[in-house]
C-alpha cells in the first residue's frame, strides 16, 4: 500500500495523519530538519502542511518526488507578490496594492493607496509577523531592508473577516465548507465561528471565486480563503494552499472534515459532501497551559499540540458543536482564560444565533 508523506510534522500534519488512520492510509509527517534518508516509494505520494520549506535532506528527498501533489502550486501562492498577480489575472477583486521595489518610497504608497498602507514580506510572515505599517499622519517611510522583499496593500475598513475552506480532487470534484467567521487579535486568529444563517448569502460568491483559483491551478486538496467582507463584497486578503487554521471546527462539526477531505483528495479517495452537525465554535490555545479540567465541559473537545508552551505561540484548540445554543453559552461562560481571551469568549457569544 503507498504511503502518504506530509512536508512538515507540526499540528498539521499530526491532525492529517490522525484523519488518515481510519481510512487505512499510512500517513507519515516528516520533520524538515530531519536527516535521515526516506524509503520514498514510486507510488508514494507527498503532501506539505507549509506554503514553502528550506532546503534540507528530508525537504530534498520529498520535493523531488514523482507523486508531490501541487507541488508547482506552492511557490507561487507562498510568494505574497505571485499570489497577488494570480488574483488580478483571474480578476479575483483583492486589496489595491503594488510590489515594493529598490525604488519605491512612502510618497508614491500614499499617494496610490491612501494615508494607511500595510506592507507584507513576500514570504513567511504569519500570526501577525511580516508587517509594517505606513502612516502619513506620521511621515513613516519604507526602511531599506523593505524594498524588493515586500507587497504593499491599502488598508481595508472591513465589517468582517471570513474564511472558506473547499477541497478539489483529482477529477475537479469540489466541496466547500460554509462560511466561517473569523476573530484576529494582534494578527492571530483567536475564534471561529460557523455556520452562520447571516452569511449564506455570501456563500455562492466565495465558492465561485475560490472555484476559479482552484480550476485554474488545477489545484488537488483543501485550500483556504480568507477574506473580508464590505457589505455584501468580499475581498480576498491571502490564501493557503493546505488545510487552515480557522477550519479546525470542522472536525467536531461535520461528518468529513478538512484534514480527511485533504487526505482523500490527495490520494484519489471519493469525496462526499460534508454534513454539518450543528453550530461550531473554535478557540486558539495561545500561549496557554493545558488544563484538563477543560474536558468537564459539555460539547468541548480538546486538541493540544504537545508543543512547549510560549507566549504568542498556537499551542492547541478547542472545538465546540452542540445544535443547543445554550449548552454552547455555557461552555463559553465555563472558560477560564487570561487576556485577551474574554474578548475572543465575548465575542462568541455575540455571534451565537438565538436559541
Amino acid at each position: 500500500m503507498s504511503i502518504l508523506w506530509v512536508l512538515g510534522a507540526g499540528q498539521l500534519g499530526a491532525m492529517l495523519k490522525q484523519a488518515g488512520t481510519p481510512l487505512g492510509i499510512d500517513v507519515r509527517p516528516v520533520d524538515i530538519e530531519s536527516t535521515d534518508t526516506l524509503s520514498l516509494n514510486t507510488d508514494d505520494v507527498v503532501t506539505a502542511e507549509r506554503e514553502e520549506w528550506p532546503e534540507t535532506i528530508a525537504t530534498k528527498q520529498l520535493a523531488t518526488h514523482n507523486n508531490f501533489v501541487n507541488l508547482k502550486t506552492f511557490p507561487q501562492l507562498a510568494d505574497r507578490l505571485t499570489q497577488k498577480q494570480w488574483l488580478d489575472r483571474l480578476q479575483l477583486a483583492t486589496a489595491p496594492w503594488f510590489p515594493v521595489e529598490s525604488n519605491s518610497n512612502s510618497e508614491y504608497a500614499y499617494k496610490t493607496l491612501g494615508e494607511r498602507v500595510l506592507m507584507k514580506s513576500r514570504r513567511g510572515g504569519y500570526d501577525g509577523k511580516g508587517q509594517y505599517w505606513l502612516k502619513e499622519s506620521e511621515g513613516t517611510n519604507i526602511p531599506e531592508d523593505w524594498k524588493g522583499n515586500a507587497i504593499a496593500e491599502q488598508a481595508i475598513n472591513f465589517d468582517e473577516e471570513v474564511s472558506l475552506v473547499g477541497v478539489r480532487g483529482r477529477n475537479g470534484e469540489k466541496h466547500f465548507y460554509p462560511l466561517t467567521l473569523n476573530l484576529h487579535i494582534n494578527g492571530i486568529l483567536y475564534a471561529s465561528i460557523s455556520p452562520l444563517n447571516r452569511l449564506k448569502p455570501l456563500q455562492s460568491k466565495a465558492e465561485a471565486m475560490l472555484s476559479k483559483l482552484m480550476d485554474t491551478l488545477d489545484y488537488v486538496g483543501v485550500m483556504a480563503m480568507e477574506c473580508f467582507r464590505i457589505g455584501d463584497d468580499l475581498l480576498i486578503n491571502e490564501l493557503a494552499p493546505r488545510v487552515h487554521n480557522s477550519g479546525h471546527w470542522t472536525q467536531a462539526g461535520a461528518s468529513v472534515c478538512q484534514f480527511e477531505n485533504h487526505v482523500r483528495a490527495i490520494t484519489g479517495l471519493p469525496l462526499a459532501e460534508a454534513e454539518i452537525k450543528g453550530q461550531s465554535m473554535m478557540v486558539n490555545l495561545i500561549g496557554v497551559d493545558l488544563n484538563h479540567h477543560w474536558l468537564k465541559t459539555k460539547s468541548l473537545e480538546l486538541y493540544w499540540y504537545k508543543k512547549e508552551v510560549r507566549p504568542g505561540r498556537k499551542v492547541g484548540h478547542l472545538n465546540f458543536c452542540s445544535n443547543n445554543i445554550t449548552v454552547l453559552q455555557s461552555a463559553l461562560t465555563s472558560l477560564d482564560l487570561p487576556q485577551p481571551y474574554p474578548e475572543a469568549i465575548a465575542w462568541l457569544a455575540e455571534n451565537l444565533p438565538e436559541q
